[in-house]
């Protein structure tokens, strides 16, 4: 991009040498943060389920969400946002509080002693050594997996597709405003980006949120408004009542659940951003490996549950993010979020429905990147594509995964094909499932 490395901004991020600009970057984070910030307001609601204070929550999902994207946009330079994974605040919530019955300061507790061994893995090459023993199918089948997964949620947040008793999913009445809006959106996406207009996810969610607001289906809540204490979560983690024995269970859930929802969040994002070489190396995957994994021990201490890289990242790579300024760019409209919670609630789900359909279309593409001569090979990979977003579960579905190229591999007489690692992590599948 021309000048793009003459500026401070472009130097840092070294935005030359990934064919990127700073108004391309700003484009990216903007897009990202537009399609994952529902969990500034879902998140809160989460945690007051718990117990927590609604308001403290909100400003403490904005600071965490904030600092981990500064963390892994000036630390490791990759186009990624981070925040309380979803999924991750259900289990905190209506399995260790409501089910298990613990306080919330004790999850808390269990939360950052989960973050501390993630830390650990990440410093001592532990958990970069059990990524790099994921098999190069299943590696591609991640990032076409969190694809689907991601196509799924636009479905399911734009009212496309509905539950149903009869076949549990069904279509749903496209007649109505919210699910009509979303195909729209989706097509509007679809053809600027053809047309190679430049920043066409972000200006497609702009324009469904505009004919929202012009039509009634959004509401004008106003512009800004103070912000609320962080006091009543900051800090108020039990670390002590969290090394209960009986917990153990509960921190190591955690911990694994963390670790492979982002496996297949960066794997799949690395891919998409051209972050990986011939080799299949990835830039600089120990520092977001060690930037996620912190990011999850500050959250303990704000108040949230575990903070992890979002699949809606991908979102941003579409629309041009390469380097950690697009982070960046995240963290600082999530600051932001704290004073315009009004505005930055009023773009609705089905404004950004479209964005991430057309989003999981584009991350299908590396399908063609599979070994289809080698049914040993292929045959896991496309489990792991279906379960993921049939499990809605990132976690599960390399589990099944993982397990299924075990058994394959042993069964079709292929025991030479399975690395130390890939054993490893297959029992610590198994154990996930029998055990947890």
């Amino acid at each position: 991009m021309e000048n793009s490395d003459q500026s401070l901004l472009g130097r840092y991020f070294r935005l030359s040498e990934h064919n990127t600009s700073v108004r391309s970057e700003l484009i990216a984070g903007a897009t990202t943060f537009v399609t994952m910030a529902y969990i500034i307001f879902v998140n809160p609601q989460m945690m007051a389920s718990a117990g927590m204070d609604p308001s403290a929550s909100f400003v403490a999902t904005c600071l965490a969400s904030a600092l981990a994207c500064y963390i892994m946009g000036f630390y490791a330079n990759w186009p990624v946002g981070l925040a309380p994974g979803m999924g991750l605040n259900a289990f905190f919530t209506y399995t260790v509080v409501a089910d298990m019955g613990y306080s919330w300061q004790v999850a808390l507790g269990a939360v950052f002693l989960a973050g501390i061994l993630f830390v650990i893995m990440s410093v001592t090459r532990i958990r970069r050594w059990m990524l790099d023993s994921i098999p190069l199918d299943l590696r591609v089948a991640m990032g076409a997996g969190v694809g689907l997964f991601v196509g799924f949620i636009g479905l399911k947040s734009g009212g496309i597709i509905v539950a149903s008793e009869a076949t549990f999913l069904t279509l749903g009445d496209l007649t109505q405003p919210g699910p009509a809006l979303a195909c729209l959106g989706f097509l509007l996406i679809a053809i600027l980006s053809i047309r190679q207009v430049h920043g066409a996810i972000i200006l497609g969610i702009l324009a469904i949120t505009l004919i929202g607001l012009l039509t009634g289906q959004v509401q004008y809540t106003g512009l800004v408004a103070a912000p609320p204490s962080i006091a009543p979560t900051f800090m108020q983690l039990d670390v002590v009542g969290a090394l209960d024995v009986a917990m153990t269970s509960v921190i190591i859930a955690f911990l694994f659940v963390n670790l492979f929802d982002t496996a297949g969040t960066l794997l799949g994002v690395a891919s998409r951003a051209n972050l990986v070489d011939a080799q299949g190396n990835i830039e600089n995957m120990d520092r977001a490996l060690k930037a996620d994994s912190t990011s999850s021990v500050l959250g303990a201490f704000l108040g949230c549950a575990p903070v992890t890289s979002y699949v809606e990242s991908a979102a941003g790579v579409a629309a041009g993010g390469r380097t950690g300024l697009t982070a960046v760019t995240v963290g600082t409209l999530f600051l932001a979020a704290i004073f315009f919670a009004p505005l930055a609630g009023m773009v609705p789900a089905f404004a950004t429905a479209g964005a991430l359909i057309y989003v999981a279309m584009l991350m299908l593409t590396g399908m063609q990147g599979l070994e289809w001569q080698d049914s040993t090979e292929v045959v896991p990979a496309l489990i792991t594509i279906v379960m993921i977003p049939l499990s809605f579960s990132i976690a599960n579905g390399i589990a099944v995964g993982f397990i299924s190229y075990l058994a394959i591999k042993l069964c079709a007489g292929r025991r030479q094909d399975i690395s130390p690692g890939a054993w490893f992590l297959a029992a610590i599948f198994l154990a996930k499932f029998a055990f947890m």
